[in-house]
């Protein structure tokens, strides 16, 4: 704990005490919860250039923390759930006709799907907190602290912009329709629809642990997945393998929301929209305030250390 004075250490012990019993009693806890505090007070205190990195990615954190919030006071609570509308403008839209019915592409794929596609998407769908967090941490050991924290800020940015949508036009995903028709059940669980088959082909409830606790299922518009990998795309747009990959990830991501009933193909258009809107105001309207941009410097120059 070198470095650290005894006030901060009590700070940060407090905050994480009173983050635990705020979910425990107010929001809910999940296993998660805390896994999240034991890595980010083992980073914190382990040593100086471990707790950098734990302030480096605070963003991700926060992120975390405001989706689960959400439970506090559910979207649907402030307007009206879109269920028939979107359907059936993905329907007009995207519809694709087999054996005489037309259907949503999401329905289509339940009924046609291949082992190999049901494994690929399910490891392009795993990619989509973890890579981000991944290249984060690369920024971070390369020593680009600068871009490092715009990459965080903005992903947390374009995040709370989806979670504002969220609660302008609350949105059921595809496969509440296809099970659940037209009328919203607000008691209705996360489920994990198409990816149920990955799960099954490994063996492990991976998919069914994550959305098990979604904090609410009407919240598909826009596609925050469709959006993840998409701003890492961006900011990795300087280095000629990782943006290859990234890339492909993305649009694998894309393919799976949908392949998996998921998402519409709506929900994903709109998350790539609020993916690429959300960069430019980040960084071309905010960046440009002197005291955003100040702010930002001084959180990259606290985080950076001395590769030597």
């Amino acid at each position: 704990m070198s470095g650290l004075s005894r006030r901060e250490i009590i700070i940060v012990l407090a905050a994480a005490v009173l983050f635990l019993v705020f979910q425990m009693t107010v929001v809910g806890i999940l296993p998660s919860h805390f896994l999240m505090v034991a890595l980010f007070l083992l980073f914190y205190f382990a040593h100086p250039l471990s707790r950098k990195l734990a302030i480096a990615l605070l963003p991700f954190i926060v992120f975390e923390m405001c989706y689960d919030w959400m439970r506090l006071y559910p979207n649907y609570k402030v307007n009206c759930v879109d269920v028939r509308p979107i359907y059936e403008a993905e329907l007009s839209l995207f519809g694709i006709v087999s054996e005489g019915t037309t259907m949503i592409p999401g329905e289509y794929f339940l009924l046609h799907h291949s082992s190999v596609a049901d494994f690929l998407a399910g490891c392009f769908y795993l990619c989509w907190v973890p890579v981000p967090i991944f290249f984060g941490i690369y920024l971070f050991f390369k020593g680009e602290s600068r871009r490092c924290v715009h990459f965080t800020l903005c992903f947390l940015f374009v995040n709370l912009i989806g979670f504002v949508i969220y609660y302008i036009h609350p949105a059921a995903p595809p496969w509440y329709v296809l099970e659940h028709g037209f009328d919203p059940d607000f008691s209705t669980p996360g489920n994990v629809a198409g990816l149920i088959r990955f799960d099954e082909m490994v063996g492990i409830p991976v998919f069914q642990s994550i959305y098990v606790g979604n904090s609410n299922i009407f919240a598909a518009v826009p596609s925050l997945h469709a959006a993840y990998m998409l701003i890492t795309t961006i900011y990795a747009a300087r280095y000629r393998v990782a943006r290859v990959v990234f890339a492909v990830i993305t649009m694998g991501i894309w393919w799976t929301a949908v392949y998996s009933c998921h998402h519409y193909i709506i929900d994903v258009i709109l998350g790539i929209l609020t993916a690429v809107a959300g960069v430019l105001l980040f960084e071309k309207v905010l960046m440009r305030s002197r005291k955003v941009r100040g702010l930002t410097d001084s959180y990259a120059e606290y985080i950076t250390y001395n590769k030597e």
